[in-house]
């Protein structure tokens, strides 16, 4: 007797996962892997490189940035600027060529092209990502308004859905206060080779795309901390890594600025923690989890970690004691060594215990 048929599955991305880079492609990269478990996949995504052929993939032209006319249509159609750019005519079509059981949309605003095609919602999941709401309310008066339409296209989007998830615990609660099926994703990465921080050099390093104004502040507040952080401490270094505007390169003592590089691992290998200074989380939790996966202590702000804090047994600072603890792990190499062993110990029993694999597939059997 032959295997039942086992269920399709189709990502809905705003990337490409083969051209593109990133936290988010990391960790959709996984969300895909844990999927395959179960089920055949296919993706749907927008890319730069529309005529590339790879089996099981439909690239959709990403269309450039047309502010007007989005601003235009958002007004139209009541949606905010994030939503209504997203919802693009090829990824409409794609989606009713789809013949897939079901279709995650990877950010709620991929929802919206899915809607659009007149597909059943009954097929809709959602994996809602990291909000861009944060992100517009930092941008004064307008941007405050605007976050709170995107809250509200995500709140509706939310509901409309068969499930969502997503990465955020306390979000995902206040979503099952509202009567939707909300589930919280507590992925980890899988184990890597611990890194040798006993034998590392004084040395911090902050990962992350400046081209994303929050990780560009990020650094700003980083480099402020610098003099404090390094005062006294001979050799200390600071290691800034990911893609940056054009322009002069950082000049401050002790700080050096790596830019984009083709395989971070070999950087982070003699490392002696990680830094997140970020006032808006996103792609950098997935670094926390990267540096937990090798064993490598990470000082982050309480926005660079959300719900992974009490999962990887975190303790997320900020301003002074963020100072603080980056010179307690400067000057400490065995006590750096120990939080590092901690760190991937703990990653290690969460990956083999299934707990996040195994929440990704309920979610996805819902």
């Amino acid at each position: 007797m032959s295997a039942p048929a086992r269920p399709r599955l189709a990502f809905l991305l705003g990337k490409d996962p083969a051209t593109a880079r990133g936290g988010d492609v990391t960790l959709f990269g996984l969300l895909r892997s844990i999927a395959e478990e179960r089920h055949d996949t296919e993706l749907i995504c927008l890319s730069e490189q529309p005529g590339r052929f790879d089996p099981g993939v439909v690239r959709v032209p990403k269309p450039p940035v047309a502010l007007a006319r989005t601003a235009v249509r958002s007004v139209v159609r009541r949606r905010s600027l994030v939503h209504e750019r997203f919802d693009v005519d090829g990824l409409v079509e794609a989606v009713r060529d789809c013949s897939a059981d079901r279709v995650v949309a990877v950010h709620s605003y991929l929802a919206e092209p899915y809607l659009r095609s007149g597909a059943d919602p009954g097929r809709l999941l959602v994996s809602t990502e990291v909000s861009e709401a944060p992100v517009w309310r930092s941008r004064g008066l307008a941007g405050r308004l605007e976050a709170r339409r995107i809250e509200r296209d995500e709140r509706r989007i939310a509901h409309v859905a068969r499930a969502v998830a997503g990465y955020d615990a306390a979000e995902m609660a206040a979503r099952r206060a509202e009567g939707v099926d909300a589930h919280w994703l507590p992925l980890t990465l899988p184990p890597a080779p611990p890194a040798d921080v006993a034998g590392s050099a004084p040395r911090l390093v902050l990962l992350g795309n400046r081209h994303w104004p929050p990780n560009a502040r990020a650094v700003d507040r980083m480099l402020a901390w610098w003099p404090s952080i390094s005062r006294g401490i001979p050799g200390a270094e600071l290691w800034l890594v990911g893609p940056r505007p054009e322009g002069p390169s950082v000049t401050l003592p002790g700080v050096r600025d790596h830019g984009e590089v083709p395989d971070v691992a070999p950087l982070l290998a003699g490392c002696r923690a990680m830094v997140a200074p970020v006032a808006v989380g996103g792609g950098v939790r997935v670094k926390v989890l990267e540096a937990a996966a090798r064993g490598l202590p990470v000082v982050t702000s309480p926005a660079g970690v959300g719900s992974v804090e009490g999962l990887l047994g975190l303790d997320a600072v900020d301003d002074d004691r963020f100072v603080e603890r980056c010179r307690a792990l400067l000057l400490d190499a065995d006590a750096a060594a120990a939080e590092g062993a901690r760190l991937h110990a703990t990653n290690e029993a969460l990956w083999t215990s299934r707990r996040g694999r195994d929440a990704v597939l309920d979610w996805l059997g819902a």
